[in-house]
């Protein structure tokens, strides 16, 4: 049965190696161990922020799926919140099996339990399946983005 819950500090050994698991992330994070004290820094920063959410979809103990949730209010849109999804990642193991819709599912309803208006999130041009799977999901690419690395 699956669990979908807030990441405990045991958790992060674990996700910090399905953030380096793909051709990205071997590029921008590291999984020496033992494990850099920013992913801890960080870790401790999102478990404090109330509109911070760090989940992991879990089966029998076993972490399967990840993902962030931020909840930020806009004056936009007449005053609403929105909810932004990073940080998805499904364990290669765990792939192609329905899990990242299941996982969607759940984030969709927790953002309108955290009444948002609209969900968004962004995605790396170069991951093609992940966006084939996000647009499957009905996310439209309606903006172009646009980052600068500090």
């Amino acid at each position: 049965m699956l669990l979908f819950r807030q990441a405990e500090r045991k958790d992060i050994d674990c996700l910090v190696q399905m953030l380096f698991d793909d051709p990205l992330g071997r590029l921008r994070e590291d999984s020496q161990m033992p494990l850099n004290p920013q992913y801890l820094s960080a870790f401790e920063a999102i478990i404090k922020d109330d509109n911070n959410e760090l989940i992991i979809v879990e089966d029998k103990g076993d972490v399967l799926g990840m993902l962030q949730l931020t909840f930020i209010p806009y004056l936009t849109h007449i005053g609403s919140w929105r909810c932004l999804i990073e940080g998805v990642r499904v364990h290669k193991a765990h792939r192609g099996k329905g899990l990242g819709t299941l996982f969607f599912e759940w984030a969709i309803e927790r953002a309108k339990q955290r009444k948002c208006n609209m969900v968004q999130l962004t995605s790396n041009k170069s991951r093609v399946d992940a966006l084939r799977f996000y647009e499957s999901l009905g996310f439209q690419a309606s903006h172009e983005g646009f980052k600068l690395s500090l």
